[in-house]
């Protein structure tokens, strides 16, 4: 592996960014251990952007980031482009008056039925946080469909958003399936996935885990595409559970693994610790 103590790794701990959105398995809490395996390199790449905490706490010229929620992708573009006039029209969306179940479901029903716009992308942010837990969730017809959150006082993300939109400027936003976004990377660009995690239990592939849309043939088909890449001289990392099912995909690749304590309940005593890894796919395999 190149050699990553050049400046490309993570602002150390008390400098670190903190992402303006709630994301389910957001990796702020990781940014250390992820960037200690990050190379150097002229671009970062990553197709599951999530809420950008690598982006924003790693130090490369420039970076492609991508997702396949256009919302997502949408509102990180219109707030690169429109900067503070984009927050301060977000933030008129965080009044009293509209924390409430009547004006959430109306701008919901509203929001399913909008082009996009920068109307649309503040929603997103709306619904970020006064939805329940921040989740991210759309019905089959591909309606939003979480529900109102009954936050007493959703906090408005303000410095931010003033962050990202600064860093965005070095940053190119796509929306692509990551097949798509991993061929776009070069010999000197650097690669990192956080796809959605595969399950604890490997017996629950064929229950429930297929109806979040990415299947057991969209893990296999990432881990191909990082081994492709390293033998095109691409460093690729790649978070997930650790279990058999991920330990015989990325079979061949550096494997670093690490209990972490996770939050899948807004009840504190459902909170477990979990082992995660990260897969290290190099020229070098």
């Amino acid at each position: 592996m190149q050699n990553h103590k050049s400046g490309y790794q993570a602002l150390r701990s008390g400098e670190l960014v903190r992402p303006f959105l709630k994301w389910a398995g957001g990796k702020y809490r990781l940014i250390d251990r992820i960037s200690d395996n990050l190379p150097s390199g002229k671009r970062l790449i990553e197709p599951f952007i999530g809420s950008g905490s690598v982006f924003l706490n790693t130090r490369y010229d420039n970076y492609l980031l991508a997702d396949i929620n256009p919302d997502l992708i949408f509102l990180y573009q219109t707030l690169k482009d429109e900067g503070r006039s984009f927050i301060d029209y977000c933030e008129s969306f965080f009044q009293p008056e509209l924390n409430n179940a009547a004006r959430y479901y109306q701008f919901r029903e509203e929001f399913n039925e909008l082009m996009p716009g920068t109307r649309k992308a503040a929603l997103f942010l709306y619904f970020n946080r006064h939805g329940y837990n921040g989740l991210c969730r759309y019905n089959l017809k591909g309606g939003f469909n979480v529900p109102f959150g009954k936050y007493k006082k959703p906090y408005f993300p303000r410095l931010e958003m003033e962050h990202f939109w600064k860093k965005a400027q070095r940053a190119t936003f796509v929306c692509q399936d990551f097949e798509k976004v991993m061929q776009r990377a070069r010999k000197d660009h650097v690669v990192y996935c956080d796809p959605p995690y595969v399950p604890i239990s490997p017996t629950a592939y064929f229950t429930s885990y297929a109806k979040h849309g990415f299947s057991l043939h969209d893990q296999e088909r990432l881990a191909f595409q990082a081994k492709k890449l390293s033998q095109r001289q691409v460093t690729v990392v790649i978070s997930n559970h650790e279990n058999e099912v991920t330990r015989a995909m990325y079979q061949g690749a550096k494997i670093v693994s690490f209990p972490v304590r996770r939050f899948i309940s807004c009840n504190g005593s459902r909170r477990n610790n979990a082992d995660e890894l990260l897969a290290i796919f190099t020229k070098s395999l």
